[in-house]
């Protein structure tokens, strides 16, 4: 579904992201890791197209996307919850979960996706007319998976979902991503939690300062010395 060769992103001149190439097939999902720094978050931006590539491709089921600006890679199938979450505080959740949708034209298929995010998160239904802003932390993660999710996408790309959410609620986001990608949703996982997000990774990518250093499955790399020294402090 996914395909990024040789990409770089650059900072004035100085490379975020440096011969990057990963692959994702559908229905897989893909955690990459690495340390604070190692240009995760960047180049999820720069697959969802807010960050511009300096130089690689990336493809999605076969076309060239790099060029496309972010709004038209979304009615593709690709969808970001960006690190941060990014909200709109002073709308309510439902308002958020509408615009989610704004590239949808279709109101009863808007409507059907409101009602299963709905059914994922319950919680959100019974904070519908709540200030997005209002809500915990954990409520506010699912909110932003949830308005990924309004625009239907078939690749989810994530950024550190656990980022400011209490450890009771942590397992609980990822048991949701599981049941995402169940779904048929395909998910491309950035997440400082590296033992977490290689528990339920099909593959995974290590990323130090731009370059990939280790691939292979989630629970090759949990056994892998690199990453147990590395990142779980083993």
């Amino acid at each position: 579904m996914l395909q990024v060769r040789d990409l770089r992103v650059c900072y004035g001149r100085v490379p975020a992201v440096h011969q990057v190439s990963l692959t994702l097939a559908a229905g897989e999902i893909l955690a990459v890791v690495g340390a604070n720094g190692a240009g995760k978050s960047t180049l999820l931006r720069a697959i969802a197209g807010l960050a511009r590539a300096d130089a690689g491709t990336i493809e999605l089921d076969g076309r060239p996307i790099q060029a496309l600006p972010a709004h038209a890679r979304v009615p593709l199938g690709l969808a970001l919850v960006p690190e941060g979450r990014h909200l709109f505080p002073r709308l309510t959740v439902e308002r958020n979960l509408e615009l989610g949708a704004f590239t949808r034209r279709d109101a009863s298929e808007v409507a059907s996706s409101l009602e299963m995010v709905l059914e994922t998160f319950p919680v959100l239904r019974e904070r519908r007319a709540q200030l997005a802003g209002t809500l915990s932390g954990g409520e506010q993660q699912m909110l932003a998976i949830a308005r990924g999710l309004m625009s239907k996408p078939r690749l989810l790309l994530l950024d550190e979902p656990s980022w400011g959410v209490a450890p009771i609620v942590v397992s609980r986001i990822f048991e949701t991503i599981q049941a995402i990608n169940r779904s048929g949703v395909a998910v491309l996982l950035v997440e400082q939690n590296v033992k977490r997000a290689l528990s339920v990774a099909h593959r995974a990518t290590v990323i130090q300062t731009g370059r990939v250093v280790a691939e292979g499955t989630g629970a090759d790399l949990l056994g892998s010395d690199l990453v147990r020294r590395a990142y779980l402090g083993l």
